[in-house]
């Protein structure tokens, strides 16, 4: 009974000793890159398109760059769940109206994409505009920006209708004003 006590205690210790100068086959394979290879931090981009984005609230364009009928402008806007600054744009529609709107989609995470090109929203999404549209790349659902759509947060019309494919509601809108030659972005529903 010794005897086994001890075989078993000597098979213990040498399965530790072992155990303890051998690495996980993951841990074993995980080599850093060379500097000039590794990858750069994903924030380094966005912050570097953060400085050339004015970030609301507060101006956010003029009305010089927005003289014309489906002229747009990007800018970050600060959402009111997070500090994070979130992309968004707004776009001067026939008539003169502003439309302002965050660049990533309700409830999601991809961002949102305003085409102007009729041909590549006929070619890629397979809707047929007379104007530039709103489109979710993720889902290919395409948003009229001439249309209103349901999903205001007190049951209201948003700008933005779903007119082909899947999507929650319309993008989440950001109200716009003109003060003067400023187009403020004051605040989102």
């Amino acid at each position: 009974m010794i005897g086994v006590a001890v075989g078993i205690g000597v098979v213990l210790l040498a399965g530790i000793v072992l155990l303890s100068g051998h690495h996980s086959p993951a841990s074993a394979d995980i080599h850093p890159l060379p500097a000039a290879v590794a990858p750069a931090p994903s924030n380094t981009t966005k912050s570097k398109a953060a400085e050339k984005l004015m970030v609301g609230p507060g101006p956010v364009a003029t009305t010089a760059e927005l003289a014309k009928p489906w002229s747009e402008k990007e800018f970050l806007f600060r959402g009111p769940l997070s500090a994070e600054p979130v992309p968004a744009m707004v776009v001067r529609l026939p008539g003169g109206a502003l439309w302002g709107f965050f660049l990533r989609e309700p409830f999601g995470e991809c961002e949102l994409k305003y085409v102007t090109d009729l041909q590549e929203l006929a070619d890629d999404y397979g809707f047929h505009a007379a104007h530039p549209m709103v489109v979710n790349p993720c889902t290919h659902a395409v948003y009229d920006l001439m249309r209103y759509g349901g999903g205001a947060p007190d049951g209201g019309l948003v700008r933005g209708d779903i007119v082909q494919g899947a999507g929650v509601r319309p993008p989440l809108a950001i109200e716009v004003r003109t003060s003067g030659k400023d187009i403020i972005a004051v605040r989102s529903e």
